[in-house]
């Protein structure tokens, strides 16, 4: 059977359909389907928060000074193939079209039961 993982990852509020929409257009077969329903995702709104050291480029806030950012914690299921192929491919478009340095995301294998 088909891997199954749960990507989870955080960006700015405004970042976030636009990287859905990436995502679901460039992998419309393996981003949020279930079943017949494709563009599926959890969305949720909360406060990030993160302080750029030496050597940092952050796309928001400045260098040695704390931030916090209004971001949305996104859950999509991603299939893919057993070797994590597919997986890798959408990690890359994910850290390609996010807006930050250093992208925040988690990435869970599933089981089915």
């Amino acid at each position: 059977t088909m891997a199954k993982y749960k990507l989870v990852f955080f960006a700015p509020r405004a970042s976030t359909q636009p990287i859905l929409q990436h995502l679901f257009a460039r992998f419309p077969n393996h981003v949020g389907r279930i079943g017949a329903y494709g563009g599926c995702a959890f969305v949720t709104p909360g406060t990030g928060q993160f302080l750029p050291l030496e050597g940092a480029n952050p796309a928001i806030g400045k260098v040695g000074k704390p931030e916090r950012v209004e971001e949305d914690r996104v859950e999509v299921l991603v299939l893919g193939a057993s070797q994590g192929v597919e997986m890798t491919s959408v990690l890359q478009e994910l850290k390609k079209v996010h807006p930050y340095e250093e992208v925040a995301y988690d990435v869970y294998r599933l089981e089915d039961f």
